[in-house]
């Protein structure tokens, strides 16, 4: 019986041993396939919708209004030096002229942005190849600008036009430019907006937030502020920097009003090119970089801090059921 139960044994162990090799083999597939999803998407869990979305808009909307409010000075010099034409000198008076009238568009705005950019980043990220996760970010983020479009446009039309010294107040600027160019004329330069914004919010949100996949997944741990805005800064740079001309192009449409100087993008373009040369397409990218450098940290450092605080809030499973047995 003694080699029997020898063997016996032996054959246990050598079972045993197996299961417990494809158990690690099985952990650590797992670990990779979760390295791909979204940072934001934590545990697997249902996906809630409604909850998503009004935690976004509530993120969203904080955020905004911070990074606006904070950054809006360098944003004025920014638009004046692109209207100047030639070697005009700027005004450096006013720079906080047309902010109250500019936060009541950008809250709502970044709101609606973030509300549908998040509830879309998780739909796609089940839906993409693990491989694609960054084509999930770069969609998501085109789907938020398309829906915060409606209200960016018109408010951006009134802060610039407010900027560049043609009206004093919002309600002004308003009334006058529908009087005089009918509601259409608060959604100037829609094209060139939509040409700029979208492949901005796409890329700088898909840079964010592979970023912040590949530091995450070094770190083995979650990201703390710090870390979160300073991916922000460099994210918002690096898009900043890449988009000046789409930039430069739109602030000339929307600033253009009833005078109709440009027929168009390309005929912006080509005029700009002919007029004051190609570096007139650069105009304000140090201003711009600097503000959306600056801003790409604000803002994404109080996106993800409201969205943790919004997360600990929510109800856990156990307080459910105790509530239902209550």
């Amino acid at each position: 019986m003694g080699p029997i139960t020898l063997a016996a044994d032996a054959k246990s162990s050598s079972v045993a041993s197996l299961d417990a090799r494809e158990r690690t083999m099985r952990n650590s597939q797992l670990e990779r396939r979760q390295s791909f999803a979204s940072v934001n998407m934590g545990e697997e869990k249902p996906f809630d919708f409604i909850r998503t979305f009004f935690e976004g808009v509530i993120a969203g909307g904080t955020a905004g209004v911070v990074v606006e409010t904070a950054l809006y000075p360098i944003d004025t010099i920014k638009t004046r030096l692109q209207a100047a034409h030639g070697g005009a000198k700027i005004n450096l008076k006013g720079l906080y002229s047309g902010l109250a009238g500019n936060l009541a568009g950008v809250l709502p705005a970044s709101a609606v942005f973030v509300g549908v950019y998040e509830p879309a980043k998780q739909k796609l990220l089940k839906m993409f190849p693990e491989n694609l996760s960054a084509a999930a970010h770069f969609t998501a983020g085109a789907i938020g600008g398309i829906a915060a479009s409606l209200i960016r446009v018109p408010t951006e039309v009134v802060k610039q036009r407010m900027q560049t010294g043609q009206f004093t107040s919002a309600p002004d600027a308003v009334r006058l430019i529908v009087s005089k160019e009918g509601f259409k004329g608060l959604y100037a330069g829609y094209g060139s907006f939509l040409l700029r914004d979208l492949p901005f919010d796409a890329i700088q949100f898909c840079i964010y937030e592979q970023l912040r996949i590949g530091y995450k997944a070094a770190a083995k741990r979650d990201l703390n502020d710090p870390e979160n805005a300073l991916i922000g800064a460099f994210a918002g740079v690096l898009t900043g920097a890449i988009t000046t001309p789409l930039d430069v192009i739109k602030t000339r449409l929307m600033i253009q009003g009833s005078a109709n100087q440009y027929k168009g993008v390309f005929d912006c373009v080509q005029t700009i090119v002919r007029e004051e040369g190609p570096p007139a397409l650069l105009k304000g990218i140090g201003p711009r970089v600097l503000w959306i450098g600056i801003g790409g940290s604000i803002f994404f450092g109080v996106l993800e801090s409201t969205k943790r605080s919004l997360a600990q809030r929510r109800p856990t499973p156990h307080q459910n059921s105790n509530t239902k047995q209550d």
